[in-house]
């Protein structure tokens, strides 16, 4: 069960007796009279004792030096008499300006007691059995030889046929591995060059691994493989050729761990030699413990722990990734150390200079990543983390760049910079080409159905970038670091999907239905291409809302349950996963322009027409023009009051049940100014306020959508609250003021919003009369107050005023047959287009309409009657009539004022849908609220201002008032 894990041990935690194993990366014992050395990564012999023979320090053998020479030398080789004492190590000690001359100068510039002599001298080094010794590098003493050489030839010399690489000696012999290929290649460049650090290091690290098992030259041979991108190729004997001919030659020494990828001596630097076994890796295992968004310290953060280790395979340190060991932007600690906070996804980028990268990592440090944990005792145990290197290679292929995770071949061990590799005559010369990790990714996979925040093992992916060293002053490299949280979102999307396809069946059918009453109300009931484009407008605007009602529902979804839950559960899908969602926004929002503009071309194309019912008061004399008679005519009566409610129809056209510049302003307010923005953001943080010193994590766009869309939502649920039980109550209620002000004004309204239907407001004064003074008008109103006078009501004893009206074709055609009749200029009428013949007829069809209309519903024709009656609860619901008005027309009693279905009053839904698709798109395309409000203020400026221009102009044509008069 616990897979990769491996406990937590320090150099420091193995005590005097015990080292630190650099292979196994934990404590191992000393052997007998041996002691931990000051490094802590090897053994030293205790004082009095000697060595005997040494693996560099891993394997060493003590011997007890005799009782009169209990001193050892400084290299711990030898027994040496010690005339002035001992050191706490063992070795002779020297008293104040005293020196110790245990090594010999093989260069003598000087005398012992440190006289300037006249000549320097050159003292040969005895390489004899007893003393072993040689120069060293400098050339300026002399010191014990390097112990391949003893092994190898006794003496201080690798002659033939022995084989001399990298310093050291190794005995000619069959088994030893292939000789080494010293190039490296930089396949993004096309390069492919020796490495001076290959050829001096490369071949004798793989002998005295593979001879003396030798820790150090395992790691410095597995780090050169490292250095080459961990590729593999069956025909290569380059460094991974090397490590993998080890690797399978040591099956018989073991494993580490219960580790089946971890050989004993060897760094771990493959799960398996051949792809295929990532899923395995990856999923079969849960990391054993869990994380919460809102708990301890340690539930919360990441504990990333590092293995270093430097070129030559020196075991540096562990190192936390905290205080940006991985991240080579530079930045505070705070926002640094944001990366390992659970559920922050982190993002960095920024663009390096050469010059900086060569001064900065001149040498590289390698890195075998871990993830730390506590089992049930307190025990700390390291989980290993699994590299995903894109630039490996794999028998000539980069298997580790496809999506295909069963392609994958996983590494273990990465750098950050290889400025070493690519040097090619001297390591102390600038180097060719450098290889950087131009893009590092740690990703975090929540383990599906976890209600306890149960993690699959991290995987860091790692993408190198060749440089090829031309000008370090003025060259640059794109860098960047990245921590991202994802889970499967299959179960998400097939949700998603069964809902879209369930509200998209129950959309066609409404839309159907929205069809079958549109066609009863036009009065035709033959299916033809009219029929099937306009059902397809209903399904435009009934999809929209589908489309909606699913994106409002995931983003509160998510914006709820991710940033509210403490125990985690779920993750935000990655910006890739989001394309579906987008994709639904852009859907509904387009659909929603063809619903919305369908909804203004239908407003824009109504017919209505104001009744008068005043009657002239009494008889005036008039002059006949023409004839010089006088004549008594009945007196005119004013048309002001038509003019009257044309012009307040006219204003109420664009009203709308809410405050559209309050609502963009309140939007934008609690966005930016309270701080619900930072709701959207990909953390686990749900406070409103951020510090100006805490990182920034990058916009959720489905976070983005649920903020802003709830804020509309609800700013505009509080509005229509607030209109409706406040303000319309105790201020103005302009639509029922209008049916009131058609009652004073003695003016009916009668509206057609198809062709067999439409809508009827009674305002036929009961006082007979509207055309009077104020006195007379203060009386009626005051006589209707108290109830002296009959009711508004179209029947008798009933208050009803408002209407729809479900009309017979026959009572249709007259209407159009008084419309065209009077309105179009026929013959040579057309000719004589003056503007007296025009003012007159406007006036006879004004005329002539209004006493047809007068006559209708005063039921004078016979022919053309109506009745009048409630509408059934399925009707009001299915927003349909059942009964064709065949004989005679229907007025349904409307209480509800439904008239305002012609004006922007009746439609908010379709409006505010409208504005939050509108305001979401351009704020999901710029990330910018502050935009998204302008231009959303703007459009409703725009349609408004659009919506009153050209409804002011259907108002003067169909009811023949003149457009001068309304303003």
């Amino acid at each position: 069960a616990r897979g990769f894990s491996v406990p937590f041990q320090r150099p420091a935690d193995c005590g005097a007796d015990r080292y630190f194993d650099s292979s196994r990366l934990a404590c191992a014992p000393c052997g007998a009279h041996q002691r931990q050395s000051a490094g802590g990564s090897s053994c030293v012999c205790e004082p009095g004792y000697r060595m005997v023979s040494s693996n560099g320090g891993f394997s060493v053998t003590c011997e007890k030096c005799p009782e009169n020479m209990s001193g050892v030398t400084q290299d711990g080789w030898d027994c040496i008499t010690c005339p002035k004492g001992l050191t706490s190590k063992g070795n002779c000690k020297c008293p104040n300006n005293e020196i110790l001359g245990a090594f010999l100068l093989c260069l003598v510039e000087r005398s012992v007691d440190g006289v300037l002599l006249n000549e320097a001298l050159c003292v040969q080094c005895n390489g004899s059995e007893h003393s072993f010794s040689a120069s060293d590098a400098s050339g300026s003493r002399c010191v014990r030889c390097e112990k391949t050489f003893i092994q190898v030839s006794k003496s201080c010399d690798c002659n033939s046929p022995n084989i001399l690489t990298g310093g050291l000696c190794f005995l000619a012999r069959e088994g030893l591995p292939p000789k080494g290929v010293a190039t490296i290649r930089f396949a993004q460049l096309g390069i492919t060059l020796t490495s001076a650090w290959f050829l001096k290091n490369l071949q004798s690290s793989a002998f005295a691994c593979w001879l003396y098992s030798n820790l150090t030259a395992c790691q410095a041979l597995g780090n050169m493989c490292v250095m080459n991108m961990n590729s593999l190729s069956s025909s290569s004997t380059d460094a991974c050729g090397l490590f993998q001919y080890i690797f399978v030659s040591t099956a018989r020494v073991g494993i580490i761990h219960s580790i089946p990828y971890w050989r004993h001596n060897l760094p771990w630097l493959y799960y398996g030699d051949q792809p295929g076994l990532a899923s395995q890796v990856l999923e079969k295992n849960n990391f054993p413990t869990t994380f919460t968004f809102k708990g301890t310290d340690k539930d919360v953060k990441l504990k990333f722990i590092a293995a270093s280790f430097d070129a030559a395979g020196n075991f540096l340190k562990w190192q936390s990734l905290e205080g940006g060991i991985l991240q080579l932007c530079p930045d505070t600690q705070t926002k640094l150390n944001a990366a390992y906070v659970f559920g922050t996804t982190y993002q960095q980028s920024c663009k390096i200079s050469v010059s900086k990268i060569l001064l900065d990592f001149a040498n590289p440090v390698f890195y075998d990543l871990f993830l730390e944990y506590n089992d049930g005792n307190g025990q700390q145990y390291l989980w290993a983390v699994p590299v995903l290197n894109l630039n490996l290679q794999y028998n000539e292929k980069f298997v580790n760049q496809g999506s295909n995770m069963n392609n994958w071949l996983l590494t273990r061990r990465f750098f950050l910079v290889d400025a070493l590799s690519g040097k090619e005559s001297d390591l102390g010369k600038p180097p060719r080409v450098i290889r950087i990790a131009s893009k590092i990714t740690i990703s975090i996979r929540l383990v599906s159905h976890t209600q306890r925040g149960t993690i699959y093992p991290p995987l860091i992916t790692v993408d190198y970038t060749d440089v090829l060293i031309q000008n370090p002053e003025t060259q640059s490299v794109m860098v960047s670091f990245a921590v991202s949280y994802e889970m499967n979102q299959s179960e998400a999307q097939i949700q998603t999907d069964i809902a879209l396809g369930v509200l998209g069946g129950l959309a066609v059918l409404w839309s159907l239905l929205k069809t079958a009453g549109w066609k009863r109300r036009t009065g035709s009931s033959i299916i033809d291409l009219q029929t099937v484009f306009k059902f397809l407008l209903f399904y435009a605007g009934d999809l929209a809302n589908v489309f909606f009602i699913i994106t409002v529902g995931t983003g509160i979804y998510w914006l709820i349950f991710f940033k509210a839950q403490q125990f985690v559960s779920v993750l935000l899908p990655l910006p890739s996963q989001e394309e579906d969602f987008v994709t639904y926004i852009a859907c509904a929002f387009s659909l929603k322009v063809l619903q919305f503009l369908h909804l203004l071309v239908s407003q824009l194309a109504v017919d209505i027409f104001f009744i008068d019912w005043e009657r002239p008061k009494g008889k005036v004399l008039k002059a006949v023009e023409g004839e010089g008679v006088v004549k008594s005519a009945a007196a005119p009566v004013s048309i002001w009051r038509t003019y009257f409610i044309a012009n307040e129809w006219n204003e109420i056209q664009t009203m709308r049940k809410i405050n559209p510049l309050f609502q963009v302003l309140a939007v934008l307010f609690f966005l930016e100014v309270v701080g619900f923005s930072n709701l959207a953001l990909m953390d686990a943080s749900s406070s409103l306020a951020r510090s100006s010193e805490s990182y920034v994590a990058p916009w959720s766009r489905i976070l983005r959508f649920g903020v802003s869309a709830a804020l509309w939502i609800a700013i505009a649920i509080l509005q229509v609250i607030f209109f409706a039980v406040i303000y319309e109550r105790f201020v103005e209620d302009k639509i029922s003021q209008f049916v009131d002000l058609c009652c004073v004004s003695n003016i009916s309204v009668f509206l057609l919003s198809h062709n067999c239907f439409g809508h009827y407001i009674h305002g036929r004064s009961v006082h007979g009369h509207a055309d009077t003074n104020m006195e007379e008008m203060n009386m009626n109103l005051k006589r209707e107050a108290e109830n002296l006078c009959s009711q508004r009501g179209l029947l008798p004893n009933t208050d009803g005023q408002t209407f729809q009206i479900s009309i017979s074709r026959k009572m249709r055609l007259h209407y159009d047959w008084i419309h065209e009749t009077l309105t179009k200029k026929r013959g040579p009428a057309r000719l004589l287009d003056s503007s007296a013949n025009t003012f007159e007829q406007s006036t006879r069809a004004y005329n002539a309409m209004n006493k047809f209309l007068s006559s209708f519903i005063d039921h004078v024709h016979k022919e053309m009657d109506y009745i009048v009656k409630d509408k059934l609860l399925l009707e009001r619901i299915l927003g349909m009539e059942f009964m064709e008005p065949i004989e005679k027309s229907i007025f349904y009693n409307d209480e509800g004022h439904s008239f305002s279905d012609v004006l922007y009053y009746g439609n908010e839904t379709t409006l505010l849908i409208f504005d939050i698709l509108f305001f979401s798109v351009v704020d999901l395309a710029s990330q910018s609220f502050v935009l998204a409000a302008i231009l959303t203020y703007l459009q409703q400026e725009l349609f408004r201002f659009i919506r009153n221009t050209l409804g002011q102009k259907n108002l003067a044509s169909k009811t023949l008032v003149d457009q001068r008069f309304l303003i």
